[in-house]
């Protein structure tokens, strides 16, 4: 089948490239970017020596609609509009948040434009998502952040665990998290030796998103209060997420609620007792590693992922939706094996 990547000169774009290079039954067909069209794709990539003499397409729907699959890794606000003029019958994987909000109001405050509706929420472990995944042609994949709460949280939720009205989650990204424009608080200079937070106070646009998500499963609103922070390293998520226990809640109800959501998931792994997520075994791959404990003092629990904010978090997941949609292997092209050191 024959994948097309709009945005492929971004981080994103330049991780789907890799990981389609490697799957089994998705060619790339197109590798497409505004600003580098016309450019070698090496020479914004040259990790994908594979790709040389492939030059980078202009962002053109009419090359996009011959696609079995189009990979939209825009930046958030562009993509609907180029989903818009693509083929209903066409399979188009979102990275942008254009079709994640279901509330128009949420999507208003935090984005600002008109709402483009929402897509099927690409977020597989969800229960009952892979249902709503399986043959679809329009799939919403969820940011970097999002997926690292939601698959902390959710079973814990979802099993009464924890009460959705006090969340508290602090998370740190990689820079790569920002994208690949050049910024003055992302050279090298401003973040190395330093940790700092950003977007604090309920502004950061992936907000509503975590609220969504985990409500969804949870049966009642969830209230959150979420803090990101940028951490010196190109990639990599860690969320510390806290909630407040149910009565009697220890921390062996809380792992046991993780193991039985996903013992049996390719991608999403309970660590052993007594370790703790670290972003660098994930680097590369497409797992999520997850712990919790019940601190008895507080009456809170506590829920640690970690991820590759590229994979997991962006491309990888992409695919693994693309995947499902198509009625391919799920784990086609991807690993859940990181890299080390």
């Amino acid at each position: 089948m024959r994948a097309a990547v709009a945005g492929a000169s971004g981080y994103a774009g330049g991780e789907l490239l890799r990981l389609l290079l490697a799957h089994p039954r998705l060619e790339i067909a197109v590798a497409a970017a505004r600003s580098q069209a016309g450019e070698p794709v090496i020479s914004v990539h040259p990790h994908l020596p594979a790709l040389a003499g492939t030059t980078f397409a202009a962002l053109d729907p009419d090359l996009l609609a011959r696609a079995d699959v189009a990979f939209l890794a825009l930046p958030h606000g562009e993509s609907a509009a180029l989903a818009r003029s693509l083929p209903a019958h066409q399979l188009v994987v979102d990275l942008g948040a254009d079709h994640r909000l279901a509330d128009a109001t949420d999507w208003q405050s935090y984005y600002g434009g008109a709402h483009a509706g929402c897509w099927p929420y690409g977020l597989p472990e969800l229960t009952g998502a892979r249902d709503k995944l399986r043959g679809a042609r329009r799939v919403a994949s969820p940011g970097c952040y999002p997926t690292a709460v939601a698959l902390g949280l959710a079973p814990l939720l979802e099993a009464g665990l924890v009460e959705p009205a006090d969340v508290v989650v602090v998370a740190a990204s990689g820079t790569s998290g920002a994208g690949r424009a050049a910024k003055a608080s992302l050279m090298g200079s401003e973040v190395m030796g330093a940790v700092s937070a950003y977007k604090a106070g309920g502004a950061h646009q992936h907000t509503p998103e975590m609220a969504q998500a985990l409500s969804s499963v949870a049966g009642a609103q969830v209230s959150l209060s979420f803090t990101p922070t940028l951490a010196p390293m190109p990639r990599g998520i860690l969320a510390t997420a806290t909630a407040r226990l149910a009565p009697g809640v220890a921390t062996a109800a809380l792992t046991g609620a993780l193991h039985a959501a996903y013992d049996g998931e390719p991608f999403v792994h309970v660590l052993p007792d007594g370790a703790w997520p670290t972003t660098s075994a994930t680097v590369g791959g497409n797992a999520v590693h997850v712990q919790a404990a019940a601190d008895a003092r507080s009456g809170r629990a506590v829920v640690v992922t970690a991820l590759d904010n590229l994979v997991k978090g962006a491309a990888g997941q992409a695919v693994q939706n693309a995947n499902l949609a198509l009625g391919l292997d799920e784990t086609a092209g991807l690993t859940s094996a990181g890299t080390a050191p």
